[in-house]
This record gives C-alpha cells, structure tokens and sequence, in this order.
C-alpha cells in the first residue's frame, strides 16, 4: 500500500520552504515559552502539566495537523495537478495510505518531539508529565492527520474548515462546553495522558476505553472515506 515515489513527492511538498517556516515556528514558540516558565518559576508539575496541555496539545498539535493532513493532498487537487498522479499506475488507496503516513509521520515530528522536550525543560518529566504528553501528542497525531486528510479530499476550504475545528470547536466550545468535550480529539488523546500519569495532574473527559475506540473509529473512517472519495474522482476522458 506504501508507495515510495508519492511519499517523496508529499514529503516535498509538506516540508518546502513556506510551510517548513510555519512548521518550525509553533514548536519553537513552545520552547520559548517552556525556557522561560523555568526560569521565572522553576520546576513545577502542574504548570509543566498546564502548559503542554494548554499551548502543545491543545494548540500546537492541532495546527500541525491540519498544515500537514490538508497540505498532503489539497494542494494539489486545488490546482488540479493530482490528475498527473492519478493518471499513473498508483491505485488510489494506496495514494491516501501512504500521504496520511507521511502526514503522520510530519505531524508527530513537528509536535511529539517538541513536546518532548519542553516537558523535559518544565519539571524534568517529574510525574511523568512530559512523556504523558507526548504519548497524547501521539495518538493525536494519527486521528488529526486522517481528520484532515480527509478534509483536504473533500473541501476546497480545508485549511479554513480545520482552523476552526482546531480553535473554535476544541479550544474554545471545549473549554466551555462539556458535551463538546467529549466530541474532541484533545479530550480523547487527553484520556491516555492520564493513565500515564495516574494521579489527577491530567484529566479528561472520556473514558480511556471511550478514548481509545473514538481514535481509532475516526481514523478509520477518515482515512477509508478519503480513499473512497479519490477513487471517484474523474479524471479528464474517464468515462
């Protein structure tokens, strides 16, 4: 299903000059903000614990995702170059497949890893709080990607439609809303952030079961409605 040439394809075009600036600026906003909590407070595991949830998780990876998931494939079907691949032998799930991987792949980069880190320069992962982070960071990665891959398929305005999923729907209707809470992929990644943890520093919303089934559940469905959606994109002359 993995096809090498449509990942270097993707791969270039995710991490080409523009959009590697944007990529590399919220990671780096995070360490800055991580360096300088440290320093004005010390190590401290609920502010570790309120900044990784507050600007990484809730924020940070959101943002990556939908630059990675909708720049994937959007683009292109926006300028209507996806009809130089789709007019190559490549079976089309097989094209889905291997842009979400690289999606994946870009997103847990630009968020995980950074998110790492800052906990690391917050509390030293005291509480386990940094790797309980990124294993939300993680697991978000996946359903984020395959939300916006998705979005990149069907909609011509995905950048705009994932903004305001990212910031309006979570970010904001989440923090106000309880029922939106349960309809949020920050609650559900939050949810195996508190296993690790274990001790009420990380709560959610959704159970950890609940959690686990609506990750997997929406990326599947994503990513099987992305490729249905390809597979019934005409080309030009196709009957």
């Amino acid at each position: 299903m993995y096809n090498p040439t449509v990942a270097r394809l993707t791969y270039r075009a995710l991490l080409g000059r523009r959009r590697a600036m944007i990529l590399f600026l919220l990671p780096g906003m995070l360490l800055l903000i991580a360096a300088a909590v440290r320093a004005f407070n010390g190590a401290d595991d609920q502010v570790a614990a309120d900044v990784l949830g507050g600007f990484a998780l809730a924020t940070m990876v959101p943002l990556i995702g939908v630059i990675a998931g909708t720049g994937a494939i959007g683009p292109e079907i926006d300028d209507g170059s996806i009809v130089y691949l789709l007019s190559k032998p490549v079976k089309r799930p097989s094209i889905i497949f291997t842009k979400l991987i690289v999606a994946i792949a870009v997103t847990m980069a630009f968020s995980a890893v950074p998110t790492f880190i800052a906990g690391f320069i917050l509390n030293g992962n005291g509480q386990q709080v940094a790797v309980a982070y990124t294993v939300a960071a993680l697991v978000a990665s996946i359903a984020y990607s395959a939300l916006f891959l998705l979005l990149g398929t069907i909609s011509r305005h995905a950048v705009v439609i994932g903004l305001v999923y990212a910031l309006v729907w979570e970010a904001l209707f989440g923090s106000l809303i309880a029922g939106a809470r349960t309809l949020s992929v920050q609650q559900w990644a939050l949810a195996l952030a508190q296993k690790v943890t274990g001790d009420g520093l990380i709560t959610s919303e959704v159970g950890l079961t609940t959690a686990v089934v609506l990750l997997a559940a929406v990326t599947i469905v994503a990513t099987w409605f992305a490729g249905f959606k390809l597979r019934t994109l005409k080309l030009a002359g196709e009957e």
